[in-house]
């Protein structure tokens, strides 16, 4: 099998998951990172959501990585392109709003497979959180908390439809993991190339 790579970027805040300024907005893109033309993103983040961004060049993992499972073969494949978010909301969160999240939420282009969802306290998180800039805008004398939410597709905008449906509206996005690859200790901004053995590249469904 020949060898398959892709890198893993700890995207900043305000950073467009693409290569081209096509806006007239003040964000910055990913050519401020990358100079390697080839490289393409397997699942977008938006430019105010932060933190783990795979790009590659190899299109049969960009493929593993990007195509949702349908439901008819959830169960079996959910785990190859599940994504972990951690989700600052305002609010205190309910069992019921985590059952909610967890059984999937009617959104206007459907409803979203189940997912998982669970509270988690800022000091548990499994990373060492940094401050964004600009910082959260935070109500004063209104609570907030933290979820791990991992979800298996990737709807536009998918996680904040979710927790604003269920009454949480979210501060800050933050997503940890992808098709089992983590952040990690990347600081923000910081990439690393990983290479695929076989075994991975079965993991994700890659053969030759």
């Amino acid at each position: 099998m020949s060898t398959s790579s892709l890198i893993l970027f700890n995207k900043p805040y305000g950073v467009q998951s693409q290569f081209r300024d096509d806006s007239n907005n003040d964000h910055t893109t990913l050519s401020q990172y990358f100079t390697d033309k080839s490289l393409r993103v397997a699942g977008r983040l938006d430019a105010t959501s932060e933190g783990l961004l795979i790009l590659t060049s190899d299109g049969r993992v960009n493929k593993a990585i990007t195509q949702p499972p349908s439901a008819k073969n959830f169960a079996q494949n959910k785990q190859k392109q599940g994504k972990t978010y951690l989700v600052q909301v305002e609010g205190l969160v309910s069992a019921a709003q985590l059952e909610q999240l967890a059984a999937g939420v009617h959104l206007k282009d459907g409803k979203t497979l189940p997912a998982v969802a669970r509270l988690v306290e800022e000091g548990d998180l499994p990373i060492d959180l940094w401050q964004r800039n600009p910082p959260i805008r935070e109500r004063k004398n209104v609570p907030t908390s933290w979820l791990m939410l991992t979800i298996y597709e990737g709807k536009n905008r998918q996680v904040r439809r979710m927790t604003a449906h269920v009454g949480l509206p979210c501060l800050r996005l933050i997503r940890w993991s992808v098709a089992g690859f983590e952040l990690g200790s990347l600081g923000v901004g910081e990439f690393v190339r990983i290479y695929l053995n076989s075994e991975r590249c079965r993991q994700l469904g890659i053969v030759d």
